[in-house]
């Protein structure tokens, strides 16, 4: 069964619930909140929709956060009023999921998540294959419109990513990206680059309905029905022994979660400053 559960029914909860809904990436997704009357009319909400959005995506609200138990993928968002699960409440949280659904993979789907992730992995000991967050992506639709606006184009047309510990620490990977096939270097000179990646950076963190169609991309991937790369927040392999933080990495997503993180080509200077990014 393709059952996604939500914990957190704010407003990015509430949005990405509805993404995932029309996009009939799950059969069944359950909104969980500790408040029950808000979690269950807005799954009621999203529900009535179905006949007009022509999805058959089976939705349920509730207070009860056994109801995790048996899904595939477990997103954590938001609580109602817009507030971020953070801190040792998020881990107290993850450290619950990991107890009730054991073989599920968590999306962080938060703008501050990074660190739920990192400490997710570092002091739970979750697979870093099975925890990640998913904001970054929304910072990359965001770089692509810039891109697109800059060269009069079409954010289709523009093909990059997004690395490092947003906002201070964003490298984007000019030399690997391309607009309508032809390398970005080409058509943009480095001071509009210098200052498109200015602004990305200005723009964190997005806002939930960006969030929320990050998450949904991310998620749609792990339950096999897109093959795209996607930006994550994902922990660092320190089986080398060389012990770094979480950063957003391109990554290609399967059904076990991580399949592999993709590190593009980089230039001497972009190198240095993820190294720094990520250095404890």
């Amino acid at each position: 069964m393709r059952e996604v559960a939500i914990v957190g029914a704010g407003e990015l909860g509430g949005l990405l619930a509805h993404v995932l809904a029309r996009r009939s990436v799950a059969s069944e997704i359950r909104l969980v909140d500790e408040a029950d009357r808000v979690a269950s009319g807005k799954a009621l909400d999203i529900a009535q929709a179905a006949p007009i959005e022509a999805f058959a995506t089976e939705l349920r609200g509730t207070a009860d956060l056994a109801a995790i138990g048996g899904a595939k993928i477990v997103a954590i968002a938001d609580r109602p009023g817009g507030v971020e699960w953070q801190g040792d409440d998020a881990l107290m949280l993850l450290e619950r999921i990991g107890r009730l659904a054991r073989h599920a993979i968590v999306v962080c789907a938060g703008a501050s998540h990074r660190e739920l992730v990192d400490r997710g992995v570092r002091e739970l000991h979750i697979g870093r294959a099975r925890l990640l967050g998913s904001a970054p992506e929304a910072l990359v639709g965001a770089a692509r419109a810039i891109v697109a606006l800059e060269t009069d184009g079409s954010p289709r047309d523009v093909a990059l990513s997004v690395l490092g510990v947003p906002p201070h620490h964003v490298v984007i990977p000019w030399e690997d990206a391309t607009i309508g096939g032809f390398a970005v270097t080409r058509l943009l000179d480095e001071p509009s680059r210098r200052r498109i990646q200015a602004r990305v950076a200005a723009l964190w963190p997005p806002g939930p309905y960006a969030l929320a169609a990050a998450a949904g991309k991310v998620i749609e991937s792990l339950l096999g029905h897109s093959r795209q790369v996607a930006a994550c927040f994902v922990a660092p392999d320190d089986s080398s022994g060389v012990r770094a933080r979480t950063a957003a990495m391109p990554v290609r997503l399967g059904p076990g979660g991580v399949v592999n993180v993709i590190v593009p080509p980089l230039t001497t200077r972009d190198r240095v400053a993820l190294e720094n990014a990520m250095m404890l």
